[in-house]
């Protein structure tokens, strides 16, 4: 499955969709953010996918695979729960595709991605968070209206806490990953969500490289990887705040956990020393990566992800006037 890339590319081919454009997006070493001593840190820029969202992949993995099966039967409606970044790449998926999308969101994330949702063309459902946290209960509202949803309708439900489909997407960036870097890769470290993209690149790189270390990382306020009680933050997409059906305790080998604001620090850090504009998730892997990187030493090579693009996030806290 490794030597699968999800969507090969020609720089001098005419693209029939702009699904044509999702994947083969660059791998970069970071320059200014790395403290001297540490191993080179390399990021896939999957800011790079016409949403700005590693989310693109999955997305449209799970339709693909829902056509192939015939649970998504021509212009038949779908329907998901999401924080956003899925939701919009599900909505991009969708409109190109003529398929109706339901979306159950909520307040807690940003009002960039619901407009973007809305903009092409899905329907929203918003469930209302507490104090605008991501927290447990408020993931089991979103499904549960997302079932009300599709038992309503009879829409093919995505359900990407539970969707294996979409691992076969991020076995594709694994491959991406292993032939851009040369097979020079000592570490893997990625913020955990569904777990299916770190779940998806790690399987795809042991294959390669079985030595290769994984880092799986988690909100510290959320950490319930890592044994702690689930709890309310704001690092959109990732920190479900229960144990989500597609993780497994052999993916990592170790669990990283990062606060909110050291990941919004090091965000607004990585704009200014490498000029990449991101996420928060983004940030919380680069806390977890530096740590990586100066632990194995200047000999070695880490990977981590870019996971989208910091204009999704303009009106929160991450890039408010008063964090600038």
């Amino acid at each position: 499955m490794i030597d699968n890339p999800q969507h090969a590319k020609s720089g001098n081919a005419i693209d029939g969709s702009v699904l044509d454009r999702i994947g083969a997006t660059p791998l970069l070493q970071l320059k200014g953010i790395v403290p001297g001593g540490c191993a080179r840190i390399l990021i896939k820029v999957e800011s790079a996918n016409p949403t700005g969202s590693m989310k693109d992949r999955m997305a449209l993995a799970m339709i693909e695979a829902g056509e192939r099966t015939g649970r998504l039967l021509p212009g038949g409606r779908v329907v998901e729960y999401t924080g956003g970044s899925t939701g919009v790449s599900l909505a991009m998926v969708c409109a190109a595709r003529g398929y109706p999308l339901s979306i159950v969101t909520s307040d807690a994330f940003s009002i960039e991605k619901r407009r973007h949702m809305a903009a092409l063309g899905a329907e929203l459902t918003v469930v209302p968070s507490a104090g605008g946290g991501m927290d447990a209960a408020l993931t089991r509202a979103m499904i549960e209206a997302a079932r009300q949803i599709m038992e309503r309708t009879g829409a093919f439900w995505t359900d990407q806490l539970s969707n294996a489909d979409q691992l076969a997407a991020y076995h594709a960036m694994a491959a991406e990953i292993w032939e851009q870097s040369g097979g020079r890769i000592d570490a893997f470290v990625q913020s955990t969500g569904t777990a299916a993209s770190v779940r998806g690149v790690a399987e795809g790189l042991r294959q390669k490289t079985p030595n290769i270390r994984i880092i799986a990382v988690e909100p510290a306020e959320s950490a319930v990887l890592s044994g702690g009680p689930s709890g309310s933050h704001k690092i959109e997409g990732v920190g479900a705040g229960f144990v989500v059906p597609l993780w497994q305790p052999g993916i990592a080998d170790e669990i990283a956990t990062v606060s909110t604001d050291a990941a919004m620090a090091m965000t607004r850090q990585l704009a200014r020393t490498d000029a990449l504009f991101a996420g928060t998730s983004t940030g919380a892997n680069l806390v977890a990566a530096i740590d990586t990187a100066k632990r194995l030493g200047p000999d070695a090579t880490v990977v981590t992800v870019m996971c989208d693009a910091g204009g999704k996030y303009l009106s929160t806290r991450l890039y408010d006037a008063g964090a600038l």
